[in-house]
């Protein structure tokens, strides 16, 4: 750093927490962050499997010929992200939300970002305004659907879902990344002959998800093979140790040659009783059974409380006059012209009826002010009518 001033990739080092000769803020050196174990062959068998659809999906915004290429998938972290992706970039956050929960965001260079919106606009150039964002959100959404569609099959993974996109144009080092390793998709993708690139990080407790979900991971060692922890008994070289009693080669002698070792436990007859072990309560005893006590419910708020209502108070609804009605048969109907009388059900001065979204909540009588017609209201309907909608 240099006297008096700072330059503007240490402004940006700073803003992104990213090392600068490798020291922090403090003037030492960081702690890299821990590594996730994440199964990316999994998951780039499954963006592999997905990556015709996703093309298909953007061919049919753009109206142009649009191809994925084989995509790859690495555990990074921040830094290793930032290296990989232009200066500028157009960053999407759509979290996942339901069934999984964590960081999901998808970068796009400018260029990638410009060509789709022209396509989808049909214009030359298009500026990455708002409207443009909104197209690139969209276009995230058609890849984040057909991501959420192959994951959710078979049950797997029930009610999947990622909030709204929400797409923003910034310089790399302020986009919010998911912490410590994360999984990185890589999309190459060639749009009208134009070679791109999509990326796509997802946070390791989402992609171990995923993982789980579709069948990978670690497998589970078979048994007898290799070290076994099971509630404190730790096993190795011959010889194992639970509860800190030695087994193995000092092992202490069965009873009857039928009955458990003695391990500061009762000994075991030949009988068909079972020892107490060290638990305060013998083996088979019927549980402890509470009945599950709930608080009482208690109103929020009472009655006559505006609450939060001030929240729509601005919020437009459809208000409609209705004179009357009444039924026609087709006949009829189709018998219609100009200067047809229709009858309907209300008697000359009876109130007319003044709905809120086609539910009843007044009633009131017709006037003119000036030369446009009103409605004087004279009676307030009960609350029960508004439910119901009856008149």
């Amino acid at each position: 750093m240099s006297e008096g001033s700072i330059s503007q990739e240490e402004i940006d080092a700073l803003l992104s927490g990213v090392d600068m000769g490798g020291l922090s803020a403090g003037g030492t050196s960081s702690m890299a962050a821990p590594s996730a174990h994440i199964d990316v062959a999994t998951l780039e068998k499954f963006a592999s499997g997905i990556k015709d659809k996703l093309a298909e999906n953007l061919k049919t915004m753009t109206g142009s010929d649009v191809s994925f290429g084989a995509p790859t998938v690495e555990t990074v972290g921040r830094d290793q992200m930032l290296a990989k992706i232009p200066e500028v970039v157009i960053a999407v956050m759509a979290d996942y939300s339901t069934a999984l929960n964590g960081d999901h965001l998808f970068v796009l260079s400018p260029e990638l970002a410009q060509k789709l919106v022209s396509l989808v606009n049909k214009e030359e150039n298009a500026e990455l305004d708002d409207m443009a964002l909104s197209v690139i959100s969209e276009v995230v959404s058609q890849h984040s659907g057909a991501e959420i569609m192959e994951l959710s099959k078979d049950g797997k993974l029930p009610g999947l879902a990622t909030n709204p996109p929400e797409a923003v144009n910034q310089p790399k080092a302020m986009i919010r990344m998911p912490q410590n390793s994360f999984a990185l998709f890589t999309f190459p993708v060639t749009v009208d002959g134009n070679p791109y690139t999509l990326w796509e990080a997802v946070g390791a407790p989402v992609a171990e998800g995923m993982v789980k979900a579709l069948g990978g991971g670690e497998q589970a060692a078979p048994a007898g093979m290799g070290a076994a922890a099971m509630g404190g008994m730790s096993m190795g070289g011959g010889t194992a140790a639970m509860g800190g009693m030695p087994m193995g080669g000092g092992m202490p002698q069965m009873q009857g040659g039928m009955g458990m070792p003695q391990m500061g436990m009762p000994q075991m007859g030949m009988g068909m009783g079972m020892p107490q072990m060290g638990m305060g309560m013998p083996v088979g005893a019927p549980p402890n059974v509470q009945s599950l006590q709930f608080p009482g419910l208690q109103t929020a708020a009472h009655a006559g409380e505006p609450g939060n209502i001030g929240l729509i108070m601005d919020v437009f609804m459809e208000m409609t006059v209705e004179l009357g009605r009444t039924k026609k048969t087709v006949k009829d109907i189709l018998g219609m012209g100009e200067g047809t009388i229709i009858e309907l059900d209300k008697l000359a001065g009876e109130p007319v009826d003044i709905l809120v979204n086609h539910k009843p909540i007044a009633k009131g009588e017709v006037v003119v002010i000036d030369e446009n017609f009103g409605v004087r209201v004279t009676e307030i309907l009960p609350a029960i009518e508004h439910v119901t909608g009856t008149l």
